[in-house]
Protein backbone atom coordinates (compact mmCIF):
# COMPACT_ATOMS: atom_id res chain seq x y z
CA UNK A 1 0.00 0.00 0.00
CA UNK A 2 2.82 2.25 0.79
CA UNK A 3 4.72 1.34 -2.26
CA UNK A 4 1.41 2.60 -4.53
CA UNK A 5 0.93 6.19 -2.74
CA UNK A 6 5.06 6.54 -3.47
CA UNK A 7 4.36 5.82 -6.77
CA UNK A 8 1.29 7.56 -7.16
CA UNK A 9 3.30 10.28 -5.38
CA UNK A 10 6.21 10.48 -7.86
CA UNK A 11 3.78 10.62 -10.75
CA UNK A 12 2.05 13.56 -9.66
CA UNK A 13 5.07 15.08 -8.65
CA UNK A 14 6.55 14.74 -12.45
CA UNK A 15 3.13 15.84 -14.22
CA UNK A 16 3.37 18.85 -11.15
CA UNK A 17 6.77 19.86 -12.65
CA UNK A 18 5.91 19.07 -16.44
CA UNK A 19 3.23 21.34 -16.18
CA UNK A 20 5.57 24.27 -14.60
CA UNK A 21 8.42 23.71 -16.79
CA UNK A 22 5.48 23.32 -20.07
CA UNK A 23 4.43 27.02 -18.80
CA UNK A 24 7.84 28.53 -18.40
CA UNK A 25 8.22 28.38 -22.26
CA UNK A 26 4.88 30.29 -23.24
CA UNK A 27 5.71 33.78 -24.27
CA UNK A 28 6.20 36.61 -21.73
CA UNK A 29 3.87 38.68 -23.02
CA UNK A 30 0.05 37.78 -24.87
CA UNK A 31 -2.05 39.89 -27.61
CA UNK A 32 -5.42 39.16 -28.18
CA UNK A 33 -7.39 40.82 -31.16
CA UNK A 34 -10.54 40.76 -33.23
CA UNK A 35 -11.64 42.37 -35.99
CA UNK A 36 -14.93 43.55 -37.59
CA UNK A 37 -16.60 45.51 -40.57
CA UNK A 38 -19.11 48.04 -39.77
CA UNK A 39 -20.96 49.55 -42.76
CA UNK A 40 -20.71 52.84 -41.84
CA UNK A 41 -18.05 55.68 -42.41
CA UNK A 42 -15.74 56.04 -39.34
CA UNK A 43 -17.09 59.14 -38.32
CA UNK A 44 -20.31 57.26 -36.72
CA UNK A 45 -17.88 54.78 -35.32
CA UNK A 46 -15.29 56.58 -33.71
CA UNK A 47 -17.66 58.25 -31.33
CA UNK A 48 -18.57 55.10 -29.96
CA UNK A 49 -15.54 54.18 -28.92
CA UNK A 50 -13.76 57.03 -28.02
CA UNK A 51 -16.51 58.55 -25.37
CA UNK A 52 -16.11 56.13 -22.38
CA UNK A 53 -19.93 56.55 -21.98
CA UNK A 54 -21.23 55.59 -25.13
CA UNK A 55 -19.80 52.15 -24.12
CA UNK A 56 -22.80 51.35 -22.64
CA UNK A 57 -24.35 50.71 -25.89
CA UNK A 58 -21.69 48.24 -27.33
CA UNK A 59 -19.53 46.99 -24.67
CA UNK A 60 -19.95 42.95 -23.27
CA UNK A 61 -19.02 44.11 -19.95
CA UNK A 62 -21.38 46.03 -19.70
CA UNK A 63 -23.87 43.40 -19.78
CA UNK A 64 -22.38 40.58 -17.88
CA UNK A 65 -23.38 42.79 -14.97
CA UNK A 66 -26.29 45.38 -15.14
CA UNK A 67 -25.39 46.51 -11.30
CA UNK A 68 -22.13 47.03 -11.85
CA UNK A 69 -20.86 50.59 -10.27
CA UNK A 70 -19.09 52.86 -12.60
CA UNK A 71 -17.20 55.77 -11.82
CA UNK A 72 -16.56 58.23 -14.33
CA UNK A 73 -13.97 60.86 -14.20
CA UNK A 74 -14.16 64.45 -15.10
CA UNK A 75 -13.57 63.98 -18.98
CA UNK A 76 -14.96 61.06 -20.38
CA UNK A 77 -14.25 61.18 -24.08
CA UNK A 78 -10.77 61.85 -26.07
CA UNK A 79 -6.88 61.39 -24.33
CA UNK A 80 -7.42 61.62 -20.40
CA UNK A 81 -10.69 60.02 -19.92
CA UNK A 82 -10.87 57.78 -17.12
CA UNK A 83 -13.52 55.04 -16.26
CA UNK A 84 -13.64 52.49 -12.92
CA UNK A 85 -15.96 49.77 -11.91
CA UNK A 86 -16.63 47.05 -9.34
CA UNK A 87 -19.05 44.56 -10.47
CA UNK A 88 -20.01 40.68 -9.81
CA UNK A 89 -16.93 37.86 -10.89
CA UNK A 90 -17.71 38.55 -14.58
CA UNK A 91 -16.41 41.91 -14.78
CA UNK A 92 -14.27 42.20 -11.10
CA UNK A 93 -12.86 46.06 -10.45
CA UNK A 94 -10.72 48.11 -12.27
CA UNK A 95 -10.32 51.31 -14.24
CA UNK A 96 -9.25 52.58 -17.24
CA UNK A 97 -7.37 55.82 -18.62
CA UNK A 98 -7.84 56.75 -22.77
CA UNK A 99 -4.14 57.45 -23.56
CA UNK A 100 -3.90 58.47 -26.83
CA UNK A 101 -7.14 59.30 -28.94
CA UNK A 102 -7.53 60.20 -32.53
CA UNK A 103 -9.55 59.27 -35.48
CA UNK A 104 -7.74 55.92 -36.46
CA UNK A 105 -6.57 54.90 -32.90
CA UNK A 106 -8.24 54.53 -29.26
CA UNK A 107 -5.33 53.10 -26.86
CA UNK A 108 -6.49 52.63 -23.22
CA UNK A 109 -4.77 51.57 -20.19
CA UNK A 110 -5.92 49.06 -18.36
CA UNK A 111 -5.87 48.48 -14.55
CA UNK A 112 -7.56 45.34 -13.09
CA UNK A 113 -7.77 45.15 -9.68
CA UNK A 114 -10.22 41.82 -9.26
CA UNK A 115 -10.29 38.91 -9.41
CA UNK A 116 -6.68 39.33 -10.17
CA UNK A 117 -3.95 42.10 -10.86
CA UNK A 118 -3.10 43.10 -14.10
CA UNK A 119 -2.02 45.86 -16.03
CA UNK A 120 -2.41 45.81 -19.92
CA UNK A 121 -3.13 48.19 -22.87
CA UNK A 122 -6.64 48.35 -24.86
CA UNK A 123 -6.54 49.27 -28.57
CA UNK A 124 -9.01 50.20 -31.05
CA UNK A 125 -7.83 50.24 -34.62
CA UNK A 126 -10.54 52.52 -37.06
CA UNK A 127 -9.89 52.17 -40.72
CA UNK A 128 -11.86 53.71 -43.51
CA UNK A 129 -12.78 50.36 -45.78
CA UNK A 130 -14.48 51.97 -48.78
CA UNK A 131 -17.86 53.12 -47.52
CA UNK A 132 -17.48 51.49 -44.12
CA UNK A 133 -14.94 51.15 -41.32
CA UNK A 134 -12.48 48.14 -40.45
CA UNK A 135 -12.11 48.39 -36.62
CA UNK A 136 -9.69 46.37 -35.23
CA UNK A 137 -9.72 45.63 -30.45
CA UNK A 138 -6.89 44.35 -29.24
CA UNK A 139 -5.72 43.74 -25.48
CA UNK A 140 -2.04 42.87 -24.65
CA UNK A 141 -0.19 42.75 -22.10
CA UNK A 142 2.74 40.83 -20.00
CA UNK A 143 2.05 37.47 -19.39
CA UNK A 144 3.72 36.96 -15.57
CA UNK A 145 4.52 33.02 -14.66
CA UNK A 146 1.30 32.63 -12.93
CA UNK A 147 -0.73 33.73 -16.10
CA UNK A 148 1.46 31.61 -18.09
CA UNK A 149 0.72 28.51 -15.71
CA UNK A 150 -3.46 29.15 -15.93
CA UNK A 151 -2.98 29.54 -19.80
CA UNK A 152 -1.78 24.92 -19.69
CA UNK A 153 -5.44 24.99 -19.02
CA UNK A 154 -7.39 27.85 -19.88
CA UNK A 155 -6.82 29.67 -24.06
CA UNK A 156 -7.12 33.13 -22.76
CA UNK A 157 -7.95 33.87 -26.57
CA UNK A 158 -11.18 31.76 -26.98
CA UNK A 159 -12.41 33.45 -23.35
CA UNK A 160 -11.48 36.94 -24.71
CA UNK A 161 -12.19 36.71 -27.73
CA UNK A 162 -15.55 35.55 -27.28
CA UNK A 163 -16.21 39.10 -25.59
CA UNK A 164 -14.08 40.84 -28.23
CA UNK A 165 -16.55 39.36 -30.95
CA UNK A 166 -19.89 39.89 -28.93
CA UNK A 167 -18.66 43.50 -27.95
CA UNK A 168 -17.56 44.15 -31.97
CA UNK A 169 -21.17 43.12 -33.03
CA UNK A 170 -23.03 45.50 -30.68
CA UNK A 171 -20.55 48.09 -31.85
CA UNK A 172 -21.63 47.53 -35.29
CA UNK A 173 -25.40 47.08 -34.51
CA UNK A 174 -25.31 50.60 -32.92
CA UNK A 175 -22.84 51.99 -35.70
CA UNK A 176 -25.00 50.84 -38.28
CA UNK A 177 -28.17 52.48 -37.08
CA UNK A 178 -27.04 56.32 -36.09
Amino acid sequence: MLKTFAIIGAIAVVVIAGILIYAATKPDSFRVQRVVLINAPPDKVFPLINDIKAWTAWSPYEKKDPAMKRTYGAVTAGKGATYAWEGNKEVGQGSMEVVESGPRKVLIKLDFLKPFEAHNMGEFLIDPKGDGTSVTWATYGPSPYISKVIGTFMNIDDMIGRDFEKGLADLKAAAEKK
